[in-house]
């Protein structure tokens, strides 16, 4: 059989090329794609070429092909239908590149939840990545959180932070039109120039200088600041003098490759996914869900897709 698979070729440029795909052998399941997602923050630096020497090997998503800085075919977002092997007839959920067809380890795909619509599934891998953060930041009950970025990672983190009891939380985004988003997951609203100061919880998500120079000015003292970001190969001017170190704060690096120390003893990354997926069951969600592209059209769409200022919800990919 043959099946399509997107590569990023060069710098801005992105195509589909033919895949083979091979029958399953044992513990192995062929999966077709319905539904996927796009990641705007990493795909933006694989699309760009921006991803630094130094992490090529980290970077490395599972059955990604080739090899950074181009051609590679990328992505971490496939809802399937388990067309043969153990599971048949299950929707289940693959860190996999984009690609229609393809072969797996049964151990690498992960069940949907039968209350999870497939299309809101595609956001398992960045509810993956608030959870862990959750976990690396632990807010508790009470607590003050401002989340600095109000993309589709920072409004999960939001949405898991306003779930606990008596919690105070605000999206500060430079964007008003966030406004609206945040509003529907319960959540504050500023814009950097009023965000709340003395906070007990930072999540630091913008992707900008700017945005963690904000998530340090308005953590309170001895608080902590959780920076989600990934810059790639760009320099970032943090400001650490001024009251950094008289007011004692924690700058602590989040990123989903590990399972958050607090929990890395107990929890395997298989877990991990199927909590992030258990989490979906909120209707709230399918907000963060923008209109979906045909998977034929993606090579075409993505530079507007990866835009600067495009829509900041997350890129739904419908499969044939």
């Amino acid at each position: 059989m043959a099946s399509k698979a997107l590569w990023y070729v060069g710098k801005n440029r992105a195509e589909l090329r033919d895949a083979a795909v091979a029958a399953p052998g044992a513990g192995e399941l062929r999966v077709r794609a319905r539904f996927g997602a796009v990641s705007r923050g990493t795909e933006r630096l694989v699309f760009e070429g921006r991803v630094p020497e130094s992490e090529f090997e980290r970077m490395r998503a599972p059955f990604m092909g080739g090899a950074f800085p181009h051609p590679v075919k990328y992505g971490y977002s496939v809802v399937g239908t388990v067309e043969e092997g153990p599971q048949r007839g299950r929707t289940v959920f693959v860190l996999h590149p984009h690609q229609n067809e393809f072969v797996v380890p049964e151990l690498a795909a992960a069940a949907v939840p039968d209350n999870v619509p497939p299309q809101r599934a595609v956001l398992a891998a960045n509810m993956e990545t608030a959870l862990n953060a959750v976990w690396d930041g632990a807010p508790g009950p009470a607590d003050r959180i401002a989340i600095v970025g109000g993309g589709v990672v920072g409004l999960l983190v939001a949405r898991l932070c306003v779930r606990m009891p008596g919690t105070r939380v605000t999206v500060v985004d430079v964007s008003a039109g966030r406004r609206e988003l945040a509003t529907a997951f319960g959540a504050g609203f500023a814009t950097p120039d009023a965000a709340p100061e003395d906070c007990d919880v930072v999540f630091h998500a913008s992707a900008s200088a700017a945005g963690l120079a904000t998530a340090l000015r308005i953590a309170g003292e001895e608080g902590a600041v959780v920076e989600l970001s990934w810059y790639g190969s760009g320099d970032v001017a943090v400001p650490l003098g001024q009251a950094f170190h008289s007011r004692r704060l924690r700058l602590i690096s989040s990123q989903v490759g590990k399972v958050a120390a607090s929990h890395r003893p107990r929890w395997t990354y298989h877990q991990r996914l199927s909590a992030a997926l258990a989490l979906l069951d909120d209707v709230a969600l399918d907000a963060l869900l923008a209109p979906q592209v045909e998977f034929m059209d993606l090579p075409e769409r993505l530079p507007a897709l990866l835009a600067a200022d495009a829509d900041a919800r997350c890129p739904l990919i419908r499969y044939p």
